[in-house]
């Protein structure tokens, strides 16, 4: 029986994966007059890797990539300030599954820029925890976060489920041997989600998927 959810945030929780695509394509532009278009994006997105991984193929050195990612970040910071990132149904849902599920978070992102992202938005409210890039030793697609969030909640594998919308994640929970359902996102509608246990088009939907999961195990 599930009684946990673990979340991803970044296009799941918050629209926020293409201003990260935006904001690093703007500094490889900028620096090194490079471009990342979305396909290579997709690409290396799915396989875990940094987009500077296009700087570094052509020699670039370590010490530049670190100047222009500095600017990245910056870019990154003022576009989750400034634009809508907000997902339609999310809060909403949370308080739904809030009856059933405990919660917790489960992401990429720099613990600097999630708050920044999150504040004032009330989706932690609902959260148990909260794990960032700097809070287990391998990110996305190795299994670390999702098993280090499986382990504070005290739970097996069989009580939790994840959500994510990307390859990388999928992979991740894949890796860890935990069920995965995918929540469409246009951005990453590209990615093969073959092995997901299951998928939604929306966020809206996973408190009568997971009814369904209830009702059938």
């Amino acid at each position: 029986m599930k009684k946990y959810i673990l979340f991803d945030n970044d296009g799941v929780l918050i629209e926020t994966e293409i201003w990260y695509f935006e904001a690093s394509k703007r500094a490889l532009k900028e620096f090194f007059d490079l471009e990342l278009t979305y396909e290579r994006y997709m690409d290396i997105m799915a396989k875990g890797q940094r987009a500077w991984v296009i700087a570094e193929e052509i020699g670039i050195s370590e010490d530049k990539i670190i100047v222009a990612r500095e600017q990245r970040d910056r870019y990154y910071q003022e576009y989750i300030k400034t634009k809508d990132i907000a997902i339609d149904g999310v809060l909403d849902t949370l308080e739904k599954l809030s009856k059933d599920f405990k919660m917790g978070i489960v992401t990429t992102s720099r613990r600097v820029d999630f708050e920044l992202a999150h504040d004032s938005r009330g989706i932690v409210d609902f959260m148990e925890f909260v794990l960032c890039v700097e809070d287990y030793p391998r990110s996305k697609p190795h299994p670390d976060p999702y098993l280090k969030g499986m382990e504070l909640f005290g739970a097996s594998k069989d009580e939790c489920i994840i959500v994510e919308d990307s390859k990388r994640g999928l992979s991740s929970a894949v890796n860890a041997g935990i069920e995965c359902a995918i929540v469409y996102n246009e951005f990453t509608k590209t990615h093969d989600f073959s092995d997901a246990s299951y998928r939604v088009k929306k966020i809206t939907e996973l408190p009568e998927l997971l009814n369904f999961i209830h009702c059938n195990k």
